[in-house]
Parts: structure tokens; C-alpha cells; sequence
């Protein structure tokens, strides 16, 4: 676990080897050599010689270095995986991601490469990669999106932005998958670039997310200001047993989500024993529909439970909240039909929203 081993050492030298000045919008200098990192809600205060939160950006003779060429998870996805429920259903994403995160969640899922420069035995390895190569995989696999993935995007914004930017002219779209803690400079920098954000939605509780390595309330600012800049949003709460699955929590996040909007769609979705918390049992299938039910009673017209396929019902389905027709059918990552007319239901011409392709 320690960052001295000698593999985290090599890895970390190996990384500074490939990177590019970050974005003027992202940093602010402060004199004396020190730069202010906004990529994320941390904020870091970097000195020269010195890294952020997420040892990957870092200061090296006053000027911000950040991630560039390379990959270290790259693959063809259904765009459901992401999961964005309510765009290009049925269609597929590219996903790419990099290396380093700015939380330290303990049950992480993708945790091989958030925590490759914190723990020892994650052995996720760097893929060296152009821009070019990854839009050429979008367009060779027809896939409409592009999506910065497996570990924070945030921190690594300039890399997607210059696959974002290249993915344009062929009219791919850009999206984030993301824990959200983010800073109004970075959603600003991303917008014209990006289109579909995901935030997971870990908790509603300050406590929680100071144990994994932020601020409650820098999240919550996130979701609003996305929804204020017209990104399409949709959130993930991963439940996981005696961390986020009390009726009072589950209740406040359904709350909070309806006061932003309604019709934010919400995955509540099945925590599997994973990274520091592998004696964690899984969540059972009565929370995830127990969460589905308070969401309903919020007010939340979008509602999906996940990861555990073809054992919650209807529960993957999106249906039209004015008369309750079923409009798309899933099973998993598979839609099985989609009845949308152009965005409407076509009984009642409900619009859904979305982005729908």
C-alpha cells in the first residue's frame, strides 16, 4: 500500500513522462512557483516538485503537468453500462480512461485503476495511445459516444477534451462519468465539449464523504450547476449495506434529486464486495426495490435499479410518467424494445427527456 514501493515509484516516473501543461482555465498561479489546481473541488494549492490530491497533476518549475497519450481500460460498451439510460439507447459508447482518482472510496468498483498510484496491488498498467487512434475505434465500432470513464475524469479533463474535440466534426458526443466533485471553472471548461454527465451520488451525509476524500456539499453544488449549464445528467447512489441504506438516507437523496429536478433519472444500483470492503455482503435485491419505492414517493419520475438484471422486475424499464406506458424495455445492458417517437410516448406525446440521438 505504501507509494514508495518500488512498482508505484516506476509507475509514477513512467506517468510524468507523459503529460502536457494543463489548461490555462484550470489553473491560477499564486506565486513564489505555486500553482492553484481547479480541475477539482479540492482546490490544491500545488508547490513545485509537488502533486495534488490525485498524484497525477503536479507542479514541476511552476508550470501545472497533467495526463496526456495514454489509456489504461478501453473498450466498447453499451451505452446502458455507463449508465446513461436516457440517451442513444440500444447504441454503444467507447469508453477510455486513465490512471489516479481524487477519493479514496473503500468499496471503489473500478478501484484497479482509481488507486493504482495509492495501492500497491492495483496493477493496472498505462496503454500509450493518440487522440486519432481512440475517435478511429469510436468510428470503426459506430459507436455515438465518447466516454471518459474507469477512473475520475475530472482530473484528467484536458485528455478528454482533446479526444472530445477531435470526436466533434464526426458527430460524436462527449460524455463524463464522474463522482462529481468538480469546480464551476472545470464545468465550464468541459461544456462545450461535453454532453451526457454522470455523477455518482454516494451518500447525503457530510461524514461519508469526508471518509472518502471530499466535501457533501461540492457534489451537490456539481448537480445543480450541470443542470443549470444544460449538461444531460443522470446519477448512481451504489448502496452499499451499512454505509447508504437506511430509509432516512435513501429518502434524502430522492429528495434532494427532486428538488433539482424530477426528472433526473436515479440508478440505484447493487454494491458488490470489492477493494477494502470484500467481507461486505452484496446488496440484496429488497433494497434496491425498498430505494425504487422511495423514490417514487419523492417524486421522481425516473427511477432504475441495476446490477442485479432480470431480479428487480420493471424496475430497468423507463415509462412515461403521465400515463405509465412502458417506452423502453431492458434486461440488463440490453434494450429489448424501444416504443419512443421521437423523444414523446407515443400514447399520451409526453415528452421524455433525454437525449435520444
Amino acid at each position: 500500500m505504501s507509494t514508495s514501493s518500488p512498482r508505484l515509484i516506476s509507475l509514477k516516473k513512467l506517468l510524468g513522462e507523459h503529460t502536457v501543461s494543463a489548461a490555462a482555465e484550470l489553473v491560477r498561479p499564486e506565486g513564489d512557483g505555486a500553482i492553484r489546481c481547479l480541475a477539482c473541488g479540492h482546490r490544491c494549492r500545488v508547490l513545485p516538485d509537488h502533486e495534488g490530491v490525485c498524484r497525477v497533476r503536479f507542479n514541476r518549475g511552476g508550470a501545472l503537468r497533467v495526463p496526456h497519450g495514454y489509456v489504461a481500460g478501453l473498450g466498447v460498451d453499451p451505452i446502458e453500462k455507463k449508465p446513461f439510460f436516457h440517451a442513444f439507447p440500444g447504441r454503444d459508447a467507447l469508453s477510455f480512461g486513465m490512471l489516479g482518482c481524487d477519493l479514496h472510496c473503500s468499496y471503489c468498483q473500478n478501484w484497479i485503476t482509481s488507486q493504482a498510484l495509492r495501492a500497491d496491488e492495483a496493477l493496472a498498467e498505462p496503454h500509450f495511445i493518440t487522440p486519432e487512434q481512440i475517435v478511429q475505434l469510436a468510428l470503426e465500432h459506430d459507436c455515438p459516444v465518447l466516454t471518459s470513464t474507469y477512473n475520475e475524469p475530472l482530473i484528467t479533463a484536458e485528455w478528454a477534451v482533446e479526444v472530445f474535440k477531435l470526436g466533434q466534426p464526426h458527430g460524436l458526443v462527449g460524455s463524463f462519468v464522474s463522482n462529481g466533485n468538480a469546480t464551476p471553472e472545470v464545468l465550464e471548461y468541459l461544456r462545450p465539449y461535453v454532453q451526457l454527465y454522470k455523477v455518482d451520488l454516494k451518500s447525503l451525509r457530510d461524514k461519508t464523504y469526508r471518509q472518502l476524500g471530499c466535501a457533501l456539499q461540492n457534489v451537490l453544488a456539481t448537480i445543480r450547476r450541470l443542470v443549470e449549464l444544460d449538461f444531460w445528467v443522470e446519477l448512481v447512489t451504489l448502496i452499499v449495506p451499512e454505509l447508504n441504506d437506511t430509509d432516512e438516507e435513501l429518502s434524502d437523496i430522492a429528495n434532494f434529486i427532486a428538488g433539482v429536478s424530477p426528472d433526473i433519472p436515479w440508478h440505484v444500483t447493487a454494491f458488490h464486495p470489492d477493494y477494502q470492503l470484500d467481507e461486505t455482503p452484496r446488496t440484496p435485491v429488497a433494497t434496491l426495490l425498498r430505494a425504487y419505492e422511495i423514490g417514487r414517493r419523492a417524486g421522481l419520475h425516473y427511477i432504475y435499479a441495476g446490477n442485479l438484471s432480470g431480479r428487480v422486475g420493471e424496475t430497468e424499464d423507463t415509462r412515461c410518467p403521465r400515463c405509465s406506458r412502458t417506452l423502453i424495455e431492458r434486461r440488463g445492458f440490453t434494450v429489448l424494445r424501444n416504443e419512443l417517437d421521437g423523444g414523446r410516448c407515443p400514447g399520451c406525446k409526453t415528452r421524455i427527456p433525454g437525449v435520444w440521438g
